[in-house]
């Protein structure tokens, strides 16, 4: 059950056990525990936190801004308060955070949907806002008496990731704003902006062309002689729910009737996703995107969980097995498209580029080396083996991938294959560092 109030407080009731699977599935929920572990001063406090949350012996979990809480139960049945405090954004940390989401149609859309895409959080990084806690950002309370994190406290970050992947915007909460508020502001913002550079630009402005037909506010002055234009429709909520084909009459055959379902209702939240897009502020302006390739849009599909019955046809369609489906799918979660054609494209990079990226990843070796690092302490830099667009360390499991873009893509060996680690990064020595100093966390 989730409850909210008028505080923006929101309360979730306690989760099922989690036994037999991991305690995060999404970009989102398996960084907030990243950032659990790297803060963590006792691995055998997070041990035992994780065989607790694992057990369900966390009860309720109430997030607000700057507080998780529940009551978490010892082995022998004592219940222990305890809350987890994070540090919220300042004033300009929020405004610069606006700034990143008004400045792009589709962080708002992503936000009106509900969503909080790992793209926002890249530029977000960018911008100087960090949305993930870094180091001493997660402050544990807990009346068992232990000092910094308890099992008590380890039990809840784990439970919370759990949340984070139902819903991220669970973190702007916590951070200290109610996605609403955040998304209202938003939309004042970049329709401010939009309205500055219509002014700006204004009628006479250089290189401006008289553009083809009739502006609009001349045809809504023309009304008494032209035929009333429509209202815009109003912004949908939530998608609709497609009818229910599971009636009396059984289908054709070759029907499958849990796929025409599946497919119903994803049309559905796609429609919503693009009117929202339509009713931004700047959409006039905005490129259209390219269309999806069939192997894209199944990719798409699956990324949205459904039953294994639709998810085995969507990856046959295509010609993936589901493992090459479940790493596609990873991919597309961390980047979309630009990210899945990381995964499945190989490519030989410029020499200049090559060179560059050698520099950088040595040049950051070496200044970690002289500030005593955990990797440049001793030894030598990371033997390196380049295929391609593809940067692989030796004896490491970690690789790099070049995109087209000039974005590097860390990359982790899991079972026997490359799998998605996270998002893109401009700088190849930061993404190399992100990946050797991070557990590996790729499940599927």
């Amino acid at each position: 059950m989730n409850e909210s109030d008028e505080t923006g407080e929101r309360t979730f009731g306690a989760l099922p056990p989690a036994r037999g699977r991991g305690f995060a599935r999404t970009w989102w929920g398996q960084a907030w525990i990243r950032a659990l572990e790297d803060d963590a001063l006792d691995s055998e406090q997070l041990r035992r936190g994780r065989g607790y949350a694992r057990a369900g012996a966390v009860g309720a979990v109430s997030v607000r801004p700057g507080r998780v809480t529940a009551v978490v139960r010892d082995r022998d049945g004592t219940r222990r308060r305890c809350d987890v405090l994070v540090r919220e954004l300042d004033g300009a940390g929020w405004d610069r955070l606006l700034d990143v989401v008004a400045g792009e149609a589709g962080h708002i859309a992503a936000l009106l949907d509900r969503d909080l895409p790992p793209r926002l959080a890249e530029d977000a990084d960018a911008a100087g806002v960090a949305l993930l806690p870094g180091i001493g950002e997660l402050e544990p309370e807990c009346d068992c008496g232990e000092w910094h994190h308890c099992p008590h406290t380890a039990a809840l970050c784990y439970q919370l990731a759990r949340l984070l992947d139902r819903d991220p915007l669970l973190l702007l909460l916590v951070r200290g704003r109610d996605e609403r508020a955040l998304l209202e502001e938003a939309q004042l913002r970049s329709a401010a902006r939009a309205e500055r550079a219509a002014r700006a630009a204004g009628p006479g402005a250089a290189g401006a062309r008289t553009p083809e037909g009739v502006p609009a506010e001349e045809a809504y002055a023309l009304g008494a002689i032209l035929p009333p234009l429509p209202e815009a429709p109003p912004a949908v909520d939530v998608p609709g729910g497609p009818v229910s084909l599971r009636g009396g009459t059984p289908p054709a055959p070759g029907v499958d009737v849990a796929a025409l379902e599946f497919l119903a209702a994803s049309t559905a939240a796609a429609a919503r996703r693009l009117l929202a897009e339509a009713l931004a502020p700047g959409h006039a302006g905005t490129p259209v995107p390219a269309p999806l390739a069939h192997g894209q849009d199944a990719v798409r599909l699956a990324a949205s969980r459904p039953g294994p019955d639709v998810a085995a046809r969507l990856a046959g369609g295509c010609g993936r097995t589901p493992r090459e489906m479940a790493a596609a799918v990873r991919a597309w979660e961390t980047g979309g498209p630009a990210a899945l054609a990381v995964l499945e494209e190989e490519w030989e990079p410029c020499p200049e580029t090559s060179a560059r990226a050698r520099e950088l990843i040595a040049g950051a070796w070496a200044e970690c080396r002289e500030d005593g690092g955990e990797d440049g302490g001793e030894g030598e830099p990371p033997r390196l083996r380049v295929t391609g667009n593809r940067w692989t360390v030796a004896g490491a499991g970690v690789q790099l991938r070049l995109g087209r873009d000039g974005r590097w893509w860390p990359y982790r060996r899991e079972r026997g294959r490359w799998w998605p680690a996270g998002p893109a990064g401009r700088d190849p020595a930061a993404a190399l560092a992100g990946l050797r100093q991070a557990r590996p966390s790729i499940t599927g």
